[in-house]
């Protein structure tokens, strides 16, 4: 598999569009930590506001990706307003993942810059401002694919901040990597990881640091623990999962829990067993007008 389908395979992609119309005047969004947000421009002027404390003006037809968005708002003209179409975006289970934690807070792309989706986002527009029969199910998947390019575009052009989207931007780390997605049990050390990359042992290490912003061996660790924690929100058995990313018990499984999260692998899932997942929501002033989609679509599905 490509480097981007073998992460795709273990933090799988789910869009959900809640809302495509024309919207005037202010609009918030609450802060989410499980989804991200999109926000489509196809026309009209419009002010995001509280992006990290950033304004940041939209004049041409854009595409905004919030990977881990606090509480913002869309400022449209009141008479002229801007037709938008939104979406939330969630990676697998949802919160923290390595797809979201390797973009900046906003991507921020013109779509003329986005090469080759041209006929996608025609499709997608056509669908979103029509009453098609099983509109919510065709915008969902087209915004899933669009994600996709996205994602592409961000490698392709570095679009990162590290992490995991970084180092598969890198074509000798990439390899590494790809191992390290592909087989999170098998018995990896420095000198190893470093021969996949055709690397130089200290060269391999300066160079991943560098890049992804931590130490083969913490990553090494961390894709490990993301992957019991997948494993164990499915209800696997601790011994079969420890087994399954690496550690040769459920006491090291424990204790690695332990050293990342501050946690065992008991109390994180009943902590993720307890949380309650609320959509994002679009407070449409009277002159907006567009078509709230289904609660199932904010829910990512």
């Amino acid at each position: 598999m490509d480097r981007l389908s073998t992460l795709l395979s273990h933090f799988s992609l789910q869009a959900g569009v809640f809302y495509t119309g024309n919207i005037c005047g202010i609009h918030d969004f609450a802060q989410d930590s499980l989804r991200g947000h999109i926000h489509l421009i196809r026309r009209g002027r419009v002010q995001v506001i509280g992006v990290k404390q950033q304004i940041l003006d939209v004049t041409e037809p854009t595409l905004l990706f919030l990977p881990r968005p606090d509480t913002h708002r869309l400022l449209a003209d009141d008479r002229a307003g801007a037709d938008v179409v939104c979406a939330t975006v969630q990676f697998g289970g949802g919160g923290r993942n390595p797809i979201a934690d390797s973009l900046p807070d906003v991507v921020m792309i013109e779509l003329s810059a986005l090469t080759g989706v041209d006929a996608l986002l025609r499709l997608m527009f056509d669908e979103a401002f029509s009453e098609n029969d099983g509109r919510q199910a065709v915008l969902d998947r087209l915004c899933e694919v669009l994600m996709i390019r996205l994602l592409r575009h961000c490698i392709d052009l570095g679009l990162t901040q590290g992490g995991t989207l970084a180092g598969l931007a890198d074509v000798r780390l990439a390899k590494a990597l790809d191992a390290i997605h592909a087989d999170p049990a098998a018995e990896r050390d420095l000198v190893s990881m470093a021969a996949l990359a055709g690397m130089s042992r200290a060269r391999f290490a300066a160079r991943f640091r560098e890049v992804t912003g931590v130490t083969p061996a913490d990553y090494l660790a961390a894709w490990r623990i993301m992957m019991a924690q997948g494993l164990l929100k499915e209800g696997r058995q601790l011994k079969h999962v420890a087994d399954d990313v690496g550690y040769g018990s459920a006491s090291a499984l424990t204790r690695a829990f332990v050293r990342k999260l501050g946690c065992s692998p008991t109390e994180w899932l009943k902590g993720e067993e307890e949380t309650t997942r609320y959509p994002a929501q679009l407070s449409k002033e009277p002159r907006g007008t567009g078509v709230a989609m289904s609660d199932t679509a904010n829910a990512g599905r």
